[in-house]
């Protein structure tokens, strides 16, 4: 059976709202996991990054948003788009923003680094969402057990 995974991107910030950071992953739908993901800007390097980390899994289809940063970084011969075929990973999402509230709202318990806002994301991913497989960029690594 082909591997079939979601992609989308989810808004943050780190201190104040001008210093924008975007969490963009991969979701493996049959298994509720996440496959791969990234942290940056809004841009396609950081898009680029995604079909490098999942070359290892060999998706057979990836679903997404209509993002443009998708269309022209990703393999067009294996795509689907549209909100309907994305509802897990935006579920997903969901569920992100309801367990951790200081990626998107300023609370006192803000977040001041970049570190410690990707620290939560990675322990929520691994231990509510059951995460099966993680490939980040080296500099993430120091977050990993």
């Amino acid at each position: 059976m082909a591997l079939i995974c979601e992609l989308d991107e989810q808004w943050s910030f780190v201190e104040n709202k001008a210093r924008q950071q975007w969490h963009w992953y991969a979701y493996k739908t049959k298994a509720d996991g996440v496959l791969a993901y990234t942290f940056g800007p809004r841009t396609d390097e950081t898009c680029r990054e995604l079909p490098e980390f999942l070359k290892p899994f060999s998706a057979g289809m990836i679903t997404r948003d209509n993002r443009s940063s998708y269309t022209r970084e990703m393999p067009q011969d294996k795509h689907l788009v549209g909100k309907i075929f994305t509802r897990r990973i935006e579920r997903n999402n969901l569920t992100l923003r309801t367990h951790i509230k200081r990626p998107a709202r300023k609370t006192i318990c803000f977040l001041r680094s970049l570190e410690i806002h990707e620290k939560p994301l990675v322990h929520l991913s691994k231990t509510h969402v059951l995460l099966t497989g993680v490939i980040t960029r080296a500099s993430f690594a120091v977050f990993l057990p």
